[in-house]
């Protein structure tokens, strides 16, 4: 009885639970019908855009009264006006952004004026917004359609636009452009590098044809050519003396009219030409055919006649037949074949030149000599050069313009301080100097004794672990602290790498210095210093002519 008694009160507490929950619906339902027959339709006629969110919920109510299909021209028509929205905010970032503004600003603004041109054309007007009666399901599918079609463009076109919006798409993609374009760019100097080096390191066509040419004269006029007897000026040390070591025929020349012709008193200065076997035929006959002017002295030797010059004296020549600096050339090969033509260059002995070293043996060639002029073979001379005999070098041996401005060009850059001969031998901040105008005491030098000075820092540099190239790092320690620095404007450098030197700066300039690989007589000097050059060039020589030197 309990147990019955029990389940009929359960049952009774279900059914009533039911009906509650039917009253409570019933009674929503009818307020919601009570709003729905109350509410004036007249409020609801709203224009087509825009169209405010209290609008669209009063339209959906008034769908569900009136006409089922109204519901889908609402949403078709919400989803234009968030479109339109969309658009004009990627618009408003476009003018803050200030990207592409022109055209981005031109785009969005055809795309929002696209959209709203559907809703508010007239058969959709009067047909869908406008009419209180049943819609036309045909103009409604037109209407999507061509809403969906303008809407697919948009996205289809912000899809495309969005990445210059998005901030890290941007960085990530400046960041991977960055990336290449500096992987391209090392790779361009590299090539660059090599394909000048090249270029530098090798005897233009037209150069090798002047050789040929005086060489073929002398063949076919050898009593012509013959070699004078020494001129007693050679020696004189009341004259002014210049020497010039160099290969390059037209290079010279170009170096000796240029002193001549800014000469006060050409007939006073003494031109000392020392070139190799190979070439010395050809330079003779080019100074036979094209004598000096202004009655200058000039003599042509080749450095195999000063036979004081052996292995036995000199270092590099002992270094050049060494079988150990061979073997340390090769090592530095296989240890680092990706190392720079430019620094392999000089690991190579062949390019170890006595020519280039000639320099540290001028009061042993020149024993008679007080004070002599060195002179590059890349230089101009643009004033008269006399006052440089006339500077009081206070008892040191070199006279030379120094480089250094800031960190740059300092003993550090050239030397390698990490050894400890170098670490206790010089300070790493002094300035560096110019080899190319250098006005030499060789009383002082013999004094000070620097060519053994010379040779002692070459055999310590026998396995290149104090400087690896060149003939500027033995000089800086050759005559360091027996060097007097001279005013900038006697010599100018640069004019070989740099293209931004200042025109007054080389206007003032006595000597102007092309050092570097782009050298006045190539192709690939830098054309704004080539006419400097190009004027002291004797176009009237014939042989110029026909090896068309292109000057």
């Amino acid at each position: 009885m309990r147990g019955g008694r029990g389940g009929g009160s359960g049952l009774r507490s279900f059914f009533s639970f039911r009906i509650f929950i039917s009253a409570i619906f019933s009674l929503i339902f009818l307020a919601t019908l009570s709003v729905l027959f109350t509410t004036n339709p007249s409020t609801l006629q709203d224009d087509a855009l825009p169209m405010g969110d209290n609008a669209y919920v009063r339209r959906t109510f008034l769908a569900l009264k009136s006409d089922p299909l109204r519901t889908r021209v609402n949403l078709i028509h919400q989803q234009a006006k968030d479109h339109i929205t969309l658009v004009n905010a990627y618009a408003a970032y476009a003018r803050k952004l200030k990207l592409d503004i022109s055209k981005q600003l031109k785009m969005f603004d055809e795309l929002a004026r696209d959209i709203s041109d559907v809703s508010v054309k007239p058969d959709y007007q009067s047909s869908l917004f406008k009419s209180d009666g049943p819609i036309d399901e045909d103009v409604l599918r037109q209407f999507e359609k061509e809403v969906k079609d303008r809407v697919k463009i948009v996205r289809m076109k912000i899809v495309e636009a969005k990445e210059n919006y998005d901030n890290q798409v941007k960085i990530q993609k400046l960041k991977d452009t960055i990336f290449a374009v500096n992987q391209s760019l090392v790779k361009a100097k590299k090539n660059g590098a090599l394909a000048s080096l090249i270029s530098a390191k090798s005897v233009p066509k037209s150069l090798h044809c002047l050789g040929m040419r005086l060489m073929g004269e002398k063949i076919s006029h050898p009593d012509k050519y013959r070699d004078d007897e020494p001129k007693p000026e050679f020696e004189d040390p009341s004259l002014y003396h210049y020497a010039i070591f160099s290969d390059n025929v037209i290079a010279v020349s170009v170096v000796v009219r240029s002193v001549v012709k800014n000469a006060v008193e050409p007939w006073k200065h003494v031109f000392h030409v020392v070139t190799n076997r190979m070439n010395v035929a050809a330079m003779k006959v080019w100074f036979k055919m094209r004598p000096v002017e202004g009655g200058a002295f000039l003599e042509v030797k080749a450095v195999e006649e000063f036979t004081f010059l052996n292995s036995s004296y000199v270092p590099v020549l002992r270094q050049l037949e060494s079988a150990k600096m061979h073997k340390h050339y090769l090592g530095n090969q296989a240890e680092n074949t990706t190392s720079d033509a430019h620094s392999m260059k000089f690991r190579n002995p062949a390019h170890l030149s006595l020519l280039d070293h000639l320099r540290f043996y001028l009061p042993e060639i020149y024993p008679k000599l007080n004070k002599i002029l060195l002179l590059d073979d890349d230089v101009v001379v643009q004033k008269d050069l006399t006052g440089l005999w006339k500077i009081d070098l206070d008892g040191k041996v070199n006279g030379a313009v120094e480089t250094c401005f800031g960190s740059f060009h300092r003993y550090s850059q050239y030397l390698n301080f990490s050894h400890p001969l170098v670490k206790e031998s010089f300070n790493p901040k002094t300035c560096a100097w110019a080899f190319g105008m250098n006005i030499f005491n060789l009383d002082a030098w013999r004094y000070e004794k620097s060519t053994d000075q010379y040779h002692y820092w070459q055999n310590m540099n026998e396995d290149q672990s104090l400087w690896k190239k060149g003939t500027l790092a033995p000089g800086l320690m050759t005559f360091y602290s027996i060097t007097k620095s001279l005013d900038k404007s006697w010599h100018v450098l640069g004019l070989g790498y740099n293209p931004s030197i200042s025109i007054d700066e080389i206007n003032n300039a006595a000597v102007i210095h092309y050092n570097g690989d782009m050298k006045p007589w190539l192709d690939i000097a830098l054309n704004q210093y080539k006419s400097l050059w190009t004027k002291y060039v004797d176009n009237d020589m014939e042989f110029v002519q026909m090896c068309n030197f292109g000057l």
